[in-house]
């Protein structure tokens, strides 16, 4: 089926400029964004979590998080980053027809210099460290696929673990996605790994191949010690 051009794509096609913004955006980038993640992971805490007894949450808990989290990520961002960051962001460069509703990312990163290009954030509700069904299947139907993240060589699941370790959590992960999950040399305290893999790039397009992934688990079982 023929898609006609978005507005995003008007504004910033597919050039060599594009290319090269694209290209600059992953040069030692995911420490500075995931740094922000980790920080706002700790105020949602203090200020949220804390305050409750989130397994008497039965509806919503995925999306009332995300909704908590990203505010916090940008109250660490100075404002002057060449990137910005929004929460339920459509990525219009893999939708598939005119009327299907485009891939949703529940976070994302986004270049100011051009605004097509985007470092996602999925997250999934963990619900004990074995819980890891849906998302290793976020992992290989939509990041593996070019699905999400078409133009950036990283990404990032967020599991929000309502019960259990993450090192556990990490075991099942990797052996489900059949790679090795090492430490991030930046977050190396932090429940914090990274995967490399290759992707399936669509036929006809110049999407990155090669794809990191990186896997944060946010226990919140850690803050109900301190209610």
């Amino acid at each position: 089926m023929h898609r006609g051009l978005t507005i995003g794509e008007l504004c910033w096609p597919d050039t060599p400029e594009f290319c090269s913004a694209a290209e600059n955006w992953h040069s030692g980038t995911s420490s500075v964004l995931l740094g922000f993640v980790w920080k706002a992971y700790e105020l949602l805490g203090a200020e949220v979590l804390a305050k409750i007894d989130i397994s008497l949450a039965e509806e919503q808990i995925e999306r009332s998080i995300t909704q908590y989290l990203t505010p916090r990520i940008r109250e660490y961002m100075s404002g002057f980053e060449p990137f910005f960051v929004e929460q339920g962001v459509y990525e219009f460069e893999t939708r598939l027809s005119p009327s299907a509703q485009p891939p949703l990312y529940d976070i994302a990163f986004i270049l100011r210099d051009s605004e097509r290009v985007m470092w996602p954030l999925e997250a999934k509700v963990l619900k004990t460290d074995k819980a890891t069904s849906e998302y290793v299947k976020e992992i290989k139907e939509n990041f593996f696929t070019c699905r999400y993240a078409p133009f950036s060589r990283e990404g990032a699941m967020i599991g929000y673990m309502l019960s259990g370790k993450p090192e556990q959590s990490f075991l099942k992960i990797a052996k489900e996605l059949h790679t090795e999950l090492v430490s991030h040399r930046d977050f190396s305290d932090r429940p914090h790994k990274i995967s490399f893999h290759t992707r399936i790039v669509p036929k006809g397009k110049k999407y990155p191949s090669e794809f990191s992934c990186h896997h944060l688990i946010f226990p919140f079982q850690l803050f109900w010690n301190i209610r």
